[in-house]
């Protein structure tokens, strides 16, 4: 799309503002193509981010799990491996309904949604 460039003296107002509408027209979608391809390469960060962090959470809870294995093996050192199965179950039963409670407690400090 190419618009003949006269000289600004040789150009009538028409002309002139024929030229005004078709650049910014060509500035305008030239704008949004760079703001598009900006956001695609924002989102590809972004999805990369999030799938990284999938996996640190993935390795952490495995970490997690094994050293919980780590400790029911050291309690079977002294107990029956199934008393400390239990005992570490138990434990770890004491600490969800620690976390649930507190969980609902600042659940319960929010406040409500504005009905306006």
């Amino acid at each position: 799309m190419s618009v003949e460039s006269k000289p600004a003296a040789d150009a009538s107002i028409g002309e002139l503002m024929s030229q005004l509408s078709a650049q910014t027209s060509r500035l305008v979608r030239d704008e949004m193509r760079l703001a598009q391809k900006e956001l695609q390469q924002s989102v590809k960060h972004a999805g990369v981010g999030a799938g990284l962090f999938s996996a640190a959470g993935v390795l952490s809870l495995l970490g997690l799990m094994t050293v919980i294995a780590a400790g029911v093996a050291a309690l079977a050192l002294v107990l029956p491996v199934w008393a400390a199965a239990v005992i570490v179950a138990v434990l770890l039963f004491v600490a969800a309904g620690i976390a649930a409670l507190l969980g609902r407690k600042q659940a319960a400090e929010i406040a409500p949604p504005p009905q306006q």
